[in-house]
């Protein structure tokens, strides 16, 4: 039986109508209080979604290493480059607009440098033997075919000696599972299982897992209706996940945990802290300890989760005495 870790991803959201701010978090962080130390009181993993927006600095992978328990792993989603270059693209277009045509293309080219980059960046949380795997996050749009084959082929060796998974979202992939899994279990990569709006082009998975080593799930929601029209890009993941619809997905994962030697499970409809809330479920449905003292605005919002969590007692006392 294989070790389980749940956390969500990302953990800080201080802005936008789906802050944690005055649910998980207080409403404006008082002097002193540190976001991730908290979050590590009530998850033992988080994925790191910052590194997908710019390359990692040791200096600060270090100090997310000095501000959580020892046995505290991150999971570290891949610069946007490596699986994005659109949006980096779009991104170093809207930092300097006259970079155009060729000079653009040639930007967004990966380099050994950037590789490089990339692992020094990470490099204090692998030291300290934190890294619970790297997450390739590719977009809808990256469809299976040779060139696609041999550039993630490129990019798993690139990262062969870390644990690494690979999230692929369009329907080719599935249509050759052999081909894929071919590809994946050569460098001993994870396939993620995701749970999301299905589309006709999305990918179709059966959940089970593909290497010993680990298996990755990520769940992203359900919210259809926002996935591609939305006001802003938080809307996407503003989803709860009832009790019914979590029970068959904890059911995969604890199947998969009996054929794994460590299961992650990250929640990533963080809209108003949704995914803390799911998290916090699942790991009360898989038998995992609950940890950490949970702000009452939070419990209030979301009572689900009220009768197998510690409330805080953050508020003012209204007795006389």
């Amino acid at each position: 039986m294989g070790l389980i870790r749940i956390g969500t991803s990302g953990w800080s959201y201080p802005s936008g109508k789906g802050t944690w701010n005055g649910l998980f978090y207080p409403p404006r962080a008082a002097k002193g209080f540190d976001e991730l130390r908290f979050y590590a009181e009530h998850f033992d993993t988080v994925e790191v979604n910052a590194t997908f927006y710019g390359q990692p600095r040791p200096e600060v992978a270090r100090s997310w290493v000095e501000r959580t328990p020892s046995d505290f792993e991150f999971s570290v989603k891949l610069y946007q480059k490596f699986t994005h270059p659109r949006m980096f693209k779009a991104a170093a277009l809207a930092r300097a607009p006259g970079n155009e045509g060729a000079l653009l293309e040639l930007l967004a080219q990966v380099t050994r440098a950037d590789i490089d980059e990339f692992r020094r960046g990470i490099d204090p949380i692998a030291r300290a033997g934190r890294i619970g795997a790297l997450l390739a996050q590719f977009p809808p749009s990256f469809k299976k075919d040779a060139v696609s084959t041999d550039y993630l082929a490129s990019l798993l060796r690139a990262f062969s000696d870390y644990p690494t998974a690979v999230e692929l979202r369009h329907a080719s992939w599935s249509d050759d599972v052999a081909g894929t899994l071919e590809l994946l279990n050569g460098f001993g990569a994870a396939w993620v299982q995701i749970d999301e709006p299905k589309f006709r082009l999305s990918i179709r998975q059966n959940f089970l897992p593909n290497v010993q080593t680990f298996y990755y799930m990520r769940l992203h929601g359900r919210n259809a209706a926002a996935w591609w029209h939305h006001e802003t890009s938080e809307d996407r993941y503003d989803y709860l996940y009832s009790a019914e619809e979590l029970q068959p997905i904890v059911e995969m994962a604890g199947a998969a945990k009996q054929l794994v030697r460590k299961l992650y499970l990250y929640m990533n409809n963080h809209f108003a802290a949704k995914a803390v809330v799911n998290a916090t479920m699942a790991k009360h449905r898989l038998g995992e300890p609950i940890s950490g003292a949970y702000p009452p605005e939070l419990v209030e919002r979301y009572p689900a989760i009220q009768p197998f969590v510690i409330p805080a007692t953050s508020r003012p006392s209204r007795t006389l005495f």
